[in-house]
């Protein structure tokens, strides 16, 4: 199973695909470092040569922000956010969401899964005793 930036990468998947299992590398950034190390996106991960990974590695390493370091990036940006008292950072700090969504409705996942709706608010009557 060949390793780039610290992440096992899986072999039974084609290296276009299996490369945006790194965090930071999506599919167009994926088909842009196999065109410039010249290695072909239908190859599956296993068929690699360790000459290939390792052309793989110099030029993800040299050239882009990825795992580690672009987590800490984001995580400052969000921290300075809160920080200044924006009104993203302050949506930050809620738990709510960041870029405009409504939360009437909809904002389930962000707000984890909270259901605060009753049924018609009719209680049975009381039965004697």
């Amino acid at each position: 199973m060949p390793r780039i930036a610290g992440i096992n990468i899986p072999e039974n998947k084609q290296i276009e695909i299996a490369l945006t299992y790194i965090y930071g590398i999506g599919l167009s950034l994926s088909r842009k470092i196999l065109a410039e190390a010249k290695i072909d996106p239908n190859f599956r991960a296993s068929q690699l040569t360790p000459a290939q990974v390792q052309k793989l590695k110099e030029i993800i390493e040299k050239k882009y922000k990825i795992e580690g370091d672009l987590r800490r990036e984001v995580m400052m940006a969000i921290k300075r956010l809160k920080d200044i008292g924006s009104f993203r950072g302050i949506r930050h700090q809620k738990g709510l969401p960041v870029r405009g969504q409504r939360t009437k409705t909809n904002a389930r996942t962000i707000r984890g899964n909270v259901r605060k709706t009753v049924g018609s608010g009719k209680k049975p009557p009381v039965s004697p005793t």
